[in-house]
């Protein structure tokens, strides 16, 4: 599939407009995602009758980091081309793939805190376990606000590059 091109499946206008749209809601809707997430976890922690540990606000502390790890880095220090140039493209790559491992292991460990504080306890209630799903519910959307933002930032000098994201 030689030129394969988006433009076979979607409208140039279509895309245009999309992008456009991106530009100016993506960072709104990024930051109503992120406090999304923190609701959940505030929710939990106050209706939980019991005292939340914690072991338990790591995940979405180190979701938060990792939010702020990607959007370090300049997407157009993604789009250079050539490898051997310019040791920032490795650099940028490097630190973005660390950013992700980071960010993944946000979603395992908030998985793990559910599956082994509360899933355990069956006599327990809803709002007992409640902490555990809004855990989970936090990271995740944390972690797509991030996404969401790094997508729809503009590249700093804006030497062309058009797509959404990096890859």
């Amino acid at each position: 599939m030689d030129g394969w091109q988006v433009n076979y499946f979607i409208s140039p206008e279509a895309i245009a407009y999309i992008d456009a749209k991106a530009k100016a809601y993506g960072p709104a809707g990024a930051g109503a995602l992120f406090g999304a997430g923190w609701w959940f976890w505030a929710d939990a922690i106050t209706t939980s009758p019991s005292t939340v540990p914690f072991l338990e606000y790591l995940p979405g502390i180190i979701a938060t980091l990792a939010l702020i790890m990607i959007n370090c880095i300049r997407r157009d220090d993604l789009a250079a081309v050539d490898p051997f140039d310019d040791p920032s493209y490795c650099r940028s790559r490097f630190w973005l793939f660390l950013s992700y491992i980071v960010s993944f292991s946000a979603v395992v460990a908030a998985v793990w805190i559910m599956l082994l504080h509360y899933s355990q306890h069956p006599e327990q209630s809803a709002a007992e376990k409640w902490p555990g799903v809004a855990g989970i519910f936090q990271v995740c959307l944390i972690l797509a606000s991030g996404l969401l933002f790094f997508l729809a930032r503009t590249p700093a000098d804006g030497d062309g590059y058009d797509g959404y994201g990096s890859f």
